[in-house]
């Protein structure tokens, strides 16, 4: 069961991450419209721009008017107003989050089913020439950051093979529709989602294996084989089960780094995502964008990490006595 003290503490972290994205540009000295915006967007903007932002947001009343205004806003799905793409932040958002959910999901997946199963083979035949092989390839790969693995995978199949596109999601001005469409996104996916899923892949493996190897040694494990078990129930449902728990968790916070996780990958392959918008948000100084963005990742950390601590007892009954 999911304690009422484990909610309360979600609330109040949740509350403290909408106060700390309120309070942080009004605590910059200045106008609170130039703290929120800049220099440049305040000499881009029109006055009738700037007066509806003001009177929007309460900026020329008092902290308390502004708090008051910030929730309403939010409660009515307004995070700002872009003036860098002259929209409001959350439909630009928005419309780039589909992308970046496909790439981050696609890669996810595969890397935690892969880590999962080759960290439960290898622990399964630990001292082993197939053990040993795929730890020192993995821990090799390990040491490669996404974005370099991206270059390597870019330079090698897009430049030099011209196998897969080189930047983008999908094929511009191509008219494509229905199943080409579809192979045409799936094209311009597959060198991101294998530079991300390889970058990701050791941890999985490592955690798994090692809690594979712990779990073997547990009594109940030997009581399994004592009752004739196949080899793959002992495998898979009785140790292999017993070993997701630290993968959960480490798939939970990877979940969370939607942005971080998936920007400099992004930028490599100039994939259309909430990473290479909070890029160009940077360079335009596009401050309501990137508070947006911050925002959503702080929420969706939390949110992810709420939904972990719930499957915990399902994976394991043994969490439950915790509470």
């Amino acid at each position: 069961m999911f304690s009422k003290g484990n909610i309360v503490t979600y609330v109040i972290a949740f509350l403290f991450i909408l106060a700390l994205n309120f309070f942080l540009p009004r605590m910059m000295p200045g106008d609170p419209l130039m703290a929120i915006y800049g220099d440049e967007a305040l000499i881009a903007m029109t006055p009738e721009l700037k007066a509806e932002l003001v009177e929007r947001f309460a900026l020329d009343q008092p902290l308390w008017q502004q708090l008051g205004a910030y929730f309403g806003a939010l409660f009515q799905g307004e995070l700002g107003h872009s003036y860098y793409y002259n929209a409001p932040v959350l439909p630009v958002i928005l419309g780039r989050l589909p992308w970046t959910l496909l790439l981050v999901g696609s890669s996810l997946v595969l890397s935690t089913v892969l880590g999962i199963t080759l960290g439960i083979e290898s622990g399964w035949r630990r001292g082993s020439k197939t053990d040993r092989s795929m730890l020192a390839g993995l821990m090799g790969l390990n040491g490669f950051p996404d974005f370099f693995l991206g270059m390597l995978l870019l330079i090698a199949f897009g430049v030099t093979w011209g196998i897969f596109p080189l930047a983008g999601a999908l094929t511009p001005y191509s008219g494509l529709s229905g199943l080409a469409l579809l192979l045409d996104i799936l094209r311009h996916l597959f060198l991101p989602v294998a530079a991300l899923t390889l970058a990701h892949l050791a941890g999985g493996y490592l955690l798994t294996r090692n809690t594979m190897i712990t779990v073997l040694k547990e009594p109940y494990m030997l009581t399994a084989k004592a009752k004739g078990l196949s080899q793959r129930v002992l495998k898979y449902r009785h140790a292999g089960r017993n070993s997701m728990l630290p993968v959960v968790t480490q798939t939970g916070i990877w979940m969370g780094r939607v942005v971080t996780g998936a920007l400099f990958v992004e930028l490599v392959f100039a994939y259309p995502g909430v990473g290479y918008l909070t890029y160009e948000a940077l360079l335009a100084r596009d401050y309501p964008i990137i508070q947006g963005v911050f925002l959503m990742v702080a929420v969706s950390v939390l949110v992810i990490n709420f939904l972990i601590d719930l499957s915990y007892p399902k994976l394991d009954p043994r969490v439950s006595y915790a509470y």
